[in-house]
């Protein structure tokens, strides 16, 4: 019996251990878990941009930060299998000015010039090519004054799901 309350008194201090409480976190069914990609810096004069367009009209980023004036090379690559003419994405900046719905009303009828409306070329900071699945476009350009910009895609319909914040510090 003494044998059985030491086996006993043994094991009970080994689990109780440090006391520890583990930290659970939950994710519920159809919940997806986005993973923000700071812009990578090769130094201090350029920020290298690595974004991704989906079949389900998502970039995998909706903030990206730089510094005034930093050479931006940015790459949009097409991670779905759509083609361009039914889930075509592109990624543009847009002027600080510019009305993001008015933009991407315009674009809608612009299939000509590649859904960038040429009679607002001047909302446009910089845009990579409209894209179908697989394929990629890399594009570069000097980071504007700082402030807060819109990024989008023009493809019609897709501003409304595929916009977010251009923050140049």
């Amino acid at each position: 019996m003494k044998k059985l309350i030491l086996v006993f008194a043994a094991v009970l201090a080994i689990s109780c251990g440090d006391n520890k409480k583990e930290e659970k976190t939950e994710l519920k069914i159809g919940t997806q878990v986005e993973e923000a990609a700071p812009a990578q810096t090769t130094d201090a004069s350029e920020a290298i941009i690595n974004i991704t367009g989906n079949d389900q009209m998502k970039y995998n980023m909706t903030e990206i930060r730089v510094k005034a004036g930093q050479k931006v090379k940015l790459t949009l690559k097409h991670v779905g299998t759509m083609q361009k003419t039914v889930m075509g994405h592109n990624w543009a900046l847009l002027t600080q000015d510019a009305d993001m719905a008015a933009v991407g009303q315009a674009s809608a009828t612009a299939a000509d010039t590649d859904y960038i409306p040429a009679d607002m070329k001047d909302k446009f900071i910089a845009h990579t090519k409209m894209l179908g699945g697989g394929e990629s476009d890399t594009i570069e350009f000097d980071a504007p004054a700082p402030g807060t910009y819109t990024f989008m895609c023009t493809f019609p319909g897709h501003y409304a799901l595929m916009q977010g914040k251009f923050i140049v510090e």
